[in-house]
């Protein structure tokens, strides 16, 4: 997917109340520090192949939890949470399990996500 329609998409979910109430905290923020951008990726390869991308997780509508690991607040940012949240906002059929490429559109939605928070929060320190 090109970056103009990570961007676009991105967008369009900070317009959203619910979903642009959701923020990396510093405790996420120095955790991606601590492991890096490609471990966070891989995490969110994991956490999509295993818990979004069944034909019906385990679970769906509850599978995501609210706080903790930086890739679940980032998809809870970007509707990837369960496959509700991607149907309504990324138009992916439910009960049919993910393709290759919409866990990639996924995961690089969910990590132009963090790196904006990692980015903005960056840009804060330095107004500070």
């Amino acid at each position: 997917m090109a970056d103009s329609s990570i961007s676009e998409k991105l967008i369009s979910l900070g317009k959203s109340k619910f979903r642009s109430k959701f923020a990396l905290t510093q405790k996420n923020r120095n955790y991606i520090a601590t492991k890096g951008l490609e471990t966070i990726r891989d995490h969110a390869y994991q956490f999509i192949n295993n818990r979004v991308a069944p034909d019906n997780p385990k679970n769906d509508g509850k599978q995501t939890p609210m706080k903790g690991h930086p890739v679940f607040i980032a998809q809870h940012g970007t509707a990837t949470c369960c496959r509700k949240c991607i149907q309504k906002w990324h138009v992916i059929e439910k009960g049919v399990a993910l393709g290759e490429a919409e866990v990639e559109f996924i995961v690089v939605l969910i990590m132009g996500w963090i790196e904006r928070q990692v980015d903005k929060n960056v840009g804060e320190a330095f107004r500070q």
